[in-house]
């Protein structure tokens, strides 16, 4: 039987083209091979496409060839569903541009796609909104509720870091190929979530660098692959309040966390909380706002401790336990380089070790 995952790579690999351009192009012909094989006559007659879209397709194919397409993803290690796939995310589908391939690292197995909730808010997240968030999030530490996030910095991080710091599954979905890992810093946090706890998706080829507008688009999958979204933190104009209204438009449901209203990145918030939203100040109010009960897994949430640990992470552990120290504290009382620095320190938050302040100094948790 001839492999027609090739021509969903084909098409995911011309950029710019569009989802919502290979979903016509597919549902008017059928198949993906015959999508992409189309005369140029053929393409011209399907519905609410546009001339420069077709001409740009039919430039572009000339030199793409599927198979090597496919090869190519074989290659890279990257795993891959398209929307023809019994695995491919139901919710997601519903979704009126749903991407037509989701690149991902990771093991779909660990996240219950059934209990789906996705956390937004600021990049620039006050440690007032990261405590808050963490503490609401653990309250749903041992069940079956999976988090979903961008995996930027801010808000996501806090997320995702909850959610492992929980033993909660989590799912990224970043505004890049997976040649890139965007913000750096959170390296090792991408790879925790593709070793043991959950799922990274792209809808980019693998080169496809993280350009601006990559961002609010990909805003959709995000609140596309949940049931709700809980914004945590957002000013007026945000990426934030974007996946929110989102949210509403693919009939999800939408909760806020309240913050302090000095605090310019509420502004967006309390306006969500006047037009209707859920109001958010306890896991409970979550399950209550979804209908979910706990569903216990069976395993405990890794646990670390100063006692616990050893080597690097020990005189680490024991300097922070003395006083707060930042980054060039750390340097001057272990002598190791930067790099390696952070990969530990990412590390010891991820366990719950230690945690980062607005100020830049880690204290112990």
């Amino acid at each position: 039987m001839e492999n027609l995952a090739q021509y969903w790579l084909a098409f995911a690999s011309i950029e710019q083209l569009g989802s919502v351009f290979i979903k016509r192009v597919y549902e008017n012909f059928g198949s993906p091979k015959a999508a992409w094989c189309a005369a140029p006559d053929e393409l011209y007659r399907v519905e609410n496409l546009t001339k420069k879209q077709i001409d740009y397709f039919i430039k572009a194919r000339k030199v793409v060839e599927p198979e090597e397409r496919l090869d190519f993803i074989l290659k890279k290690g990257i795993k891959f569903i398209n929307y023809t796939d019994a695995e491919y995310p139901q919710l997601l589908k519903q979704i009126p541009n749903p991407p037509m391939t989701l690149f991902y690292k990771g093991d779909l197995s660990r996240c219950n796609f059934n209990r789906t909730l996705s956390v937004v808010g600021s990049r620039k997240a006050s440690e007032n909104a990261k405590t808050n968030l963490a503490k609401i999030l653990s309250g749903l530490v041992n069940t079956d509720v999976c988090i979903v996030s961008g995996l930027a910095a801010g808000i996501d991080t806090c997320a995702h870091k909850a959610a492992i710091q929980n033993n909660l599954s989590t799912i990224g979905v970043i505004g890049s190929g997976f040649d890139f890992v965007y913000p750096a810093s959170n390296r090792e946090l991408y790879r925790q979530i593709e070793e043991k706890w959950g799922v990274i998706f792209s809808e980019y080829w693998p080169t496809e660098q993280p350009i601006s507008w990559h961002f609010p688009h990909r805003n959709r999958i995000v609140s596309g692959l949940s049931r709700g979204t809980l914004v945590a933190e957002a000013a007026l104009k945000s990426g934030a309040i974007i996946t929110a209204n989102l949210c509403l438009e693919q009939n999800r449901e939408l909760m806020c966390m309240p913050g302090q209203i000095s605090n310019p990145n509420t502004e967006g918030i309390y306006k969500l909380l006047k037009n209707g939203a859920a109001l958010v100040t306890t896991s409970q109010d979550i399950l209550d706002t979804m209908g979910w009960v706990f569903i216990p897994v069976e395993t405990e949430p890794e646990q670390n401790s100063g006692c616990s640990l050893d080597g690097v992470q020990k005189e680490i552990y024991d300097i922070i336990s003395r006083q707060d120290t930042d980054l060039d504290g750390l340097l001057a009382g272990i002598k190791i380089e930067y790099a390696e620095l952070i990969t530990i320190l990412t590390g010891m938050e991820l366990d719950g070790v230690i945690k980062q302040t607005d100020g830049g100094r880690y204290t112990v948790c």
